[in-house]
């Protein structure tokens, strides 16, 4: 029985750990997930939304503090109830998503393990068994160390999460899980498949205002930069004068400078009055952009089509032309 014990609290807290971290280094991508998830679409809860970033921050630390309170045999009565409690929800949502065919991927394992609905689904029944005989057997979850040191452990632990993902939302994620990470390739993503049947990079234009498509010809440059501003109403401004600062150095030294954006040509031209930019728009769905940079401003560089560098606005003087 202990061994059978150990095995399961191996598993579920290497579940939740892989799970919790993954997310933990890119908790906007679970903000957009739950806003997915909010949406009059699927539930229809339209008025959580503003709070999806708040709501995944907390959600994640629960998740990944759990597999480290089991990894510990920290006050298993408590850490297994929860994890059953969470992995309910989980499981409910994970149903409604495949039987209604609502969301494609749950973001479970973020951007890093890419699921199908029931398969995810399929998952989450495993977990709640497992975790379900862990509730049954729980005196037999043995604390690795006395009590006073698995406080601190688990302290310790909270605080350096939290200053992760305080960190990734000033900066860009720790690690980039995307098919426009440093280093991909923009055209051979559009050739690979993902689980959901469609392409890594897909819905990749970049139009003129006049509705030319500019994506082969800048795809097949080299020294491209992109200022990314998906929605600039809710733009820091702040970044403003740093992307001004960027750009015109860029273009000083033989880039290529365009800013994409979802938003009105006539919002984007003030915005060039307002903030000196020297730069052209082109138009990119804003799904899409938040996918490919999470900074609003960001900027991103590529040659020929493979990235090389991104920043999120507050970062941009570490480019170096």
């Amino acid at each position: 029985m202990k061994l059978l014990v150990l095995i399961a609290r191996l598993f579920v807290a290497a579940t939740f750990l892989f799970s919790g971290f993954v997310k933990l280094v890119d908790p906007l991508g679970s903000a957009y997930k739950f806003q997915e998830y909010f949406s009059a679409d699927v539930l229809n809860l339209e008025s959580f939304i503003p709070y999806a970033l708040p709501f995944s921050i907390v959600l994640i630390l629960i998740e990944i503090m759990l597999g480290v309170m089991l990894l510990i045999g920290f006050k298993p009565k408590l850490t297994t109830w929860s994890l059953f409690l969470i992995t309910l929800v989980f499981l409910f949502l994970t149903w409604y998503s495949a039987y209604y065919d609502k969301v494609t991927d749950c973001g479970c394992f973020g951007d890093a393990i890419k699921l199908t609905p029931w398969e995810t689904f399929n998952k989450n029944v495993v977990l709640i068994i497992v975790i379900a005989f862990l509730i049954l057997a729980r005196k037999y979850i043995t604390p690795i160390m006395n009590n006073k040191a698995l406080n601190w452990i688990s302290l310790g632990s909270l605080m350096v999460f939290m200053y992760i993902s305080y960190h990734v939302l000033v900066h860009l994620p720790l690690i980039d899980f995307r098919p426009y990470a440093v280093g991909k390739n923009i055209q051979q993503g559009m050739t690979e498949i993902a689980v959901d049947g469609l392409p890594k990079v897909h819905d990749f234009y970049l139009e003129t205002n006049d509705g030319d498509d500019l994506t082969d010809e800048l795809l097949n440059k080299d020294k491209v930069m992109f200022v990314v501003m998906y929605d600039l109403d809710v733009a820091d401004s702040n970044g403003f004068s740093q992307v001004k600062t960027t750009t015109d150095l860029a273009m000083a030294n033989g880039y290529t400078v365009y800013g994409l954006s979802a938003s009105y040509i006539d919002d984007l031209l003030e915005l060039n009055a307002n903030a000196g930019l020297n730069m052209e728009w082109l138009f990119v769905d804003a799904t899409v952009l938040k996918t490919i940079i999470r900074a609003n401003p960001g900027i991103i560089t590529m040659d020929k089509g493979t990235v090389t560098g991104k920043w999120n606005w507050i970062d941009a003087d570490d480019f170096k032309p």
